[in-house]
């Protein structure tokens, strides 16, 4: 059901960047292959994962909610309770040790919504490392009190004004400043997307998610799930929710992409539900585009979803037919924020409300009370709400 090689997944993925820049990946992907095989390596990440990060999270039954819709049993994987209240922490966790093993003294991030921002300046400042993370100014604007965190842990906050404003524009500017300082450097890629190795090591290290899942819901429930659904911009909490489960074709995975304003408009993020293969950033994948045929812009109400490709491993999925898409609109994801808030006391991420959002939707899937869905709760709500009863109530 998957077909990797070398950074290819199928028809996407790969590098496609300049000479020298592709010669510095391709020595961070041999350093990178080496390590992840190693005892100490894996020991440090474990370790970390459970004594600084807070894994493993919880899989918490969600009986209000499931009352509510009258059907499946409805499962949160609570990402939202990791340290830094996203699921964020597990990739850069992973990629600080490699950073560390490189002997770099600075970590280049971007950020859209801000947790993943949140994140690299957490484990810069747990290794005592620089830490620039460059935000689009639309995002910064959405998203204040990540920016605040950032700074409170050590972080310079590069305000990115070109373009949009938001994360594409974010990791154009970026990967210039890593391309200028790369010897002293480690681009700290927070998504499932750019050129080899990033998409896999990101993978790996979100992996940890649906691994846990599969225990989780095996020691609850005595089997495995009917589906698993997650939200996906780039990609990186959907794979990590999904990849375990890839080869147990009986387990249905539901990509939610952002609908934004409606599928019929231009103001939509659904890469996989409407785009074409294109290189973007460095690799090929599944990408929008405009009347023109040039990459188009998107558009989500949450920031971490507001990115026109996607994974190149999601691509892949999607065409040899293992990945199923949904999509929500910005009024959706709205409305099962509250609803998640109001039903379960929980506040989620307006990106994982997108996942939270299909639910409600009336398809008919998830019926049968024998059922079991899991919803990766990729991130926590406080960073949202704000933006939500200010500007999309």
């Amino acid at each position: 059901m998957t077909n990797e090689t070398n950074g290819n997944f199928g028809d996407f993925g790969g590098t496609y960047l300049p000479e020298f820049l592709a010669d510095i990946l391709g020595e961070l992907a041999a350093k990178y292959d080496e390590l992840k095989v190693t005892k100490e390596f894996q020991d440090e990440l474990k370790a970390l994962y459970k004594n600084y990060a807070g894994r493993p999270s919880l899989l918490y039954y969600a009986e209000r909610l499931t009352k509510k819709l009258g059907g499946a049993k409805i499962y949160l994987k609570r990402e939202d309770l990791n340290h830094t209240g996203a699921h964020k922490i597990n990739n850069v966790v992973g990629q600080g040790l490699v950073a560390k093993a490189l002997g770099k003294k600075k970590l280049i991030a971007e950020t859209g919504a801000g947790q993943h921002g949140v994140a690299t300046a957490t484990i810069a400042a747990y290794l005592n490392l620089e830490c620039d993370i460059y935000m689009g100014a639309r995002d910064i604007d959405a998203q204040k009190p990540n920016v605040y965190r950032m700074k409170a842990l050590g972080a310079n906050v590069v305000h990115v004004t070109a373009g949009q404003g938001t994360l594409k524009d974010a990791v154009d500017v970026a990967l210039g400043a890593y391309a200028q300082d790369h010897a002293n450097s480690y681009y700290l890629l927070g998504s499932a997307v750019g050129p080899h190795p990033y998409p896999s090591m990101v993978r790996d290290f979100q992996q940890v998610i649906s691994e846990e899942i599969k225990a989780q819901i095996q020691e609850l429930e005595g089997k495995q799930p009917t589906a698993v659904i997650a939200c996906a911009g780039g990609g990186s909490n959907a794979l990590g929710a999904f990849t375990a489960f890839i080869p147990d074709e009986s387990v249905e995975l539901v990509a939610v992409e952002p609908a934004g304003k409606g599928a019929d408009t231009d103001r939509h993020g659904l890469a996989l539900g409407k785009g074409s293969p294109d290189m973007i950033h460095g690799f090929k994948t599944l990408v929008l585009h405009d009347e023109e045929g040039e990459i188009g812009e998107s558009y989500s109400a949450a920031s971490g979803l507001d990115y026109p490709g996607i994974s190149p491993i999601l691509s892949m999925l999607k065409e040899n037919g293992r990945l199923n898409l949904g999509e929500a609109t910005d009024k959706e994801a709205v409305d099962a924020f509250i609803a998640l808030s109001h039903l379960e006391g929980i506040i989620p991420a307006l990106e994982s409300s997108h996942a939270v959002a299909y639910l409600f939707q009336d398809h008919g899937k998830y019926s049968n009370p024998d059922d079991i869905v899991v919803v990766n709760l990729s991130g926590r709500g406080d960073k949202d709400v704000e933006n939500v009863f200010e500007n999309l109530m």
